[in-house]
């Protein structure tokens, strides 16, 4: 991976978000942090599943990630799953507000990851799957993935 700034170190990803949810919008979010939990995040000690997003006084809040406290941190007063509060534009809180308050929607953070030498969270609007659009989806991964294997035997022999 090239060292040019721009690089995009993915530190944690909710894996079953997009088999739990059909993701509609993503948005790129500012996260609030402490020194120690940067420091955390960047060793891989963050954990997003069962967290989520939520609107509250005009801000964004993440509520329920888990950042496990930092070692070496001089404080040891570090609580692991204290909401923290994302950074976005006005305008995109206004816009999420309206969509998180649509029937069956809510805003998941789909994955922590660093841009610009800035930790970052990506924030997804969607709704939660049915189990059968859960079952289609398995069946039809499972179908392109015998179609390949096929290809693959046929250019083999």
């Amino acid at each position: 991976m090239s060292n040019n700034g721009n690089s995009r170190k993915v530190f944690a990803q909710n894996k079953k978000a997009r088999h739990d949810f059909s993701i509609e919008e993503t948005y790129e979010a500012g996260i609030a942090l402490t020194g120690p939990e940067v420091k955390s995040i960047r060793e891989g000690r963050a954990n997003l599943k069962e967290s989520y997003a939520r609107v509250r006084d005009g801000e964004l809040f993440l509520i329920g990630a888990h950042i496990s406290p930092y070692e070496n941190a001089a404080r040891t007063e570090q609580l692991p799953t204290r909401d923290r509060k994302l950074l976005l534009h006005r305008a995109e809180i206004s816009r999420l507000t309206g969509k998180a308050q649509e029937d069956g929607k809510t805003l998941i953070p789909l994955r922590l990851y660093e841009k610009n030498g800035n930790v970052k969270l990506e924030v997804a609007v969607a709704s939660r799957k049915k189990e059968y659009d859960k079952r289609r989806d398995i069946a039809e991964k499972t179908a392109n993935r015998e179609i390949q294997r096929a290809i693959k035997e046929r250019a083999r022999s």
